[in-house]
């Protein structure tokens, strides 16, 4: 029996729920129940009856999966798959900018730890940022880790006044707008698709900018024959699955999260058969976070 088989034989045996992000390798999206952006599996884990999550993405996703399913049992199959974007919110740089603008609202992507979701107003994903932002009735905007999103934000709602935090996503950082310059000049009539976590100089090559389901959704839609895509390269299984007949171009230096391609199915297995490195978190914590995320509901409406 290959590995594959037995991952689902272990799977059936305990009742679990496999989900994975669309960042994680091609062959971890291929064994998983569902596929998708890190909130729309917590919310899909929630709605599942399984009592048992395998949460193929990087630590603070499995958090959010808890906080979500507090009383089902969440797996992260590599303990040590963190975001460093969300390790780069500390709590006493955060209290600094509280103290500096008491009067704004904490606005945490959901790219972040629980301790920073714990203390924040209201939580937000990518996609559902700006209109819960222009619904929030405070000018100032306390916006944390990710100060590209933030910066980006804050050009869609000129009327708020943004106090960015100073993180972001290393991988998203590290593209430069001479090499997307290169590769749009060999492929001028191909859609630019950018992820909001990249840096403005980038953004601004753009034809579309959106959420990873977002570019997965507009690669699909459009009539294009191809499209440049400038984020995780990990979207292209998704891309590519929908438009088979597209064609997909990345950047010559490969846009790739080491932490996102930390699991392999041997881990998978692994944590199956072990039940290992269960998420806990503490209840305290949780009641305070789980706000974050109810004003997310609330303010998306």
């Amino acid at each position: 029996m290959n590995i594959v088989d037995k991952i689902l034989r272990l799977k059936e045996e305990k009742d679990a729920l496999i989900v994975a992000h669309l960042y994680q390798r091609p062959e971890i999206q291929e064994i998983a129940d569902i596929v998708g952006d890190s909130y729309f599996l917590s919310k899909k884990a929630m709605e599942s009856p399984k009592k048992t999550i395998v949460f193929c993405g990087v630590k603070f996703m499995a958090e959010s999966a808890k906080i979500l399913s507090p009383n089902k049992k969440v797996l992260i199959p590599v303990n040590d798959s963190t975001c460093p974007m969300a390790d780069m919110a500390v709590m006493y740089k955060l209290d600094e900018l509280k103290s500096k603008h008491p009067n704004a609202k904490v606005v945490t992507y959901i790219n972040s730890n629980l301790d920073v979701k714990a203390v924040s107003d209201v939580a937000v994903t990518s996609s559902s940022a700006e209109k819960i932002i222009n619904n929030i009735e405070e000018e100032e905007i306390i916006f944390l880790p990710d100060r590209n999103l933030g910066s980006y934000l804050q050009e869609k709602l000129p009327k708020k006044k943004f106090i960015l935090y100073d993180g972001f996503c290393p991988t998203h950082e590290r593209i430069e707008k001479e090499e997307m310059e290169a590769v749009i000049a060999e492929n001028p009539s191909y859609p630019v698709l950018v992820h909001p976590e990249c840096s403005k100089n980038v953004r601004d090559l753009a034809t579309f900018i959106g959420s990873t389901s977002e570019l997965i959704g507009y690669s699909a839609e459009s009539n294009a024959e191809g499209f440049i895509v400038v984020t995780e390269e990990g979207v292209l299984y998704e891309m590519q699955l929908k438009s088979p007949n597209k064609k997909f171009i990345t950047m010559k230096t490969p846009v790739i999260c080491p932490n996102m391609k930390k699991i392999t199915l041997e881990n998978l297995y692994s944590c199956l058969k072990n039940e290992e490195y269960e998420v806990h978190i503490d209840y305290e914590m949780r009641e305070k976070a789980s706000r974050a995320l109810e004003n997310m509901h609330l303010l998306s409406k």
